[in-house]
């Protein structure tokens, strides 16, 4: 199955296939081992910022041998390709899908790269994701003022091909200042004007009835990353304060276990299943 035909699976089925950011080893293994428990699919991340620390090739392979080892069917997918020469050093690394974000230019020109990379894309046959709206990045405000509309992003699959569409609808990257509101009622009008595959980027903090009202009305796609690194951090700083011990290798995985447990909780409320 690719990854195309994962969306559209969930799409029919009324779920959401949750897509998790890794950033190091032990993260890597919290997503695969609670996939496990769950008995869901993994759709592995990876940003620019984790492929210039682990390195493209060895965090593909990483990623690749523990889906392996867990007897998983999973697939790896760029998180917010910033450039058309990134997507393309990921298309040859083998990646199952890609993300290129344009999000901050103008309509045209956003439409323009993004239509370049649906074309670079076919001849590997991925899944490519596009961002359309303004979906607030860490600190940042998000007022409404550049939520997607309908007709903008009618105009922009019809326009681009592309494949998963990223849409502004009240999530944010990173955390909240104030509680979430999800403007579901534009969600359904996206949804209702385009069968385009609709992702939520920036989940982390959502109520869990929000993010399934969510999938209830078109989204597909979940992504999970900053709760990862928060949880694993959190977890790992407790273990730090109460331990003299040296050895990573015995202090490092006593994080994993609470960012199991979220990603447990986030599996199930997506509800995803092969």
């Amino acid at each position: 199955m690719t990854v195309k035909e994962l969306l559209k699976k969930s799409q029919r089925d009324g779920t959401a296939v949750l897509a998790t950011n890794f950033y190091n080893l032990e993260t890597l293994t919290a997503v695969v081992r609670a996939a496990k428990i769950v008995g869901a699919p993994v759709l592995l991340q990876l940003t620019r910022s984790s492929i210039d620390y682990m390195g493209l090739k060895q965090a593909v392979s990483m990623g690749r041998r523990a889906i392996e080892d867990n007897g998983l069917q999973g697939w790896i997918h760029l998180d917010h390709g910033g450039s058309v020469e990134l997507v393309q050093r990921c298309l040859d690394a083998g990646f199952d899908s890609v993300m290129i974000d344009a999000s901050e230019k103008p309509f045209e020109e956003n439409i323009e790269t993004t239509r370049k990379v649906v074309e670079l894309a076919k001849p590997y046959g991925v899944n490519v994701e596009a961002e359309l709206g303004y979906v607030a990045k860490l600190g940042q405000e998000q007022d409404g003022s550049g939520f997607t509309t309908a007709e903008e992003a009618k105009t922009f699959v019809d326009a681009t091909g592309v494949d998963a569409l990223a849409v502004a609808i009240g999530s944010a990257h990173g955390f909240y200042k104030k509680p979430p509101k999800l403007d579901i009622a534009r969600l359904a009008e996206i949804h209702a004007a385009t069968p385009v595959c609709l992702v939520l980027h920036g989940s982390s903090g959502i109520p869990h009835d929000q993010v399934r009202e969510a999938i209830a009305n078109g989204i597909v796609k979940v992504n999970l990353a900053t709760e990862i690194k928060d949880t694993f951090m959190r977890a790992l700083k407790g273990v730090l304060l109460s331990t003299d011990e040296i050895d990573l290798r015995k202090v490092f995985p006593k994080a994993v276990d609470p960012v199991v447990d979220l990603l447990c909780e986030k599996y199930r409320m997506t509800g995803a299943k092969l």
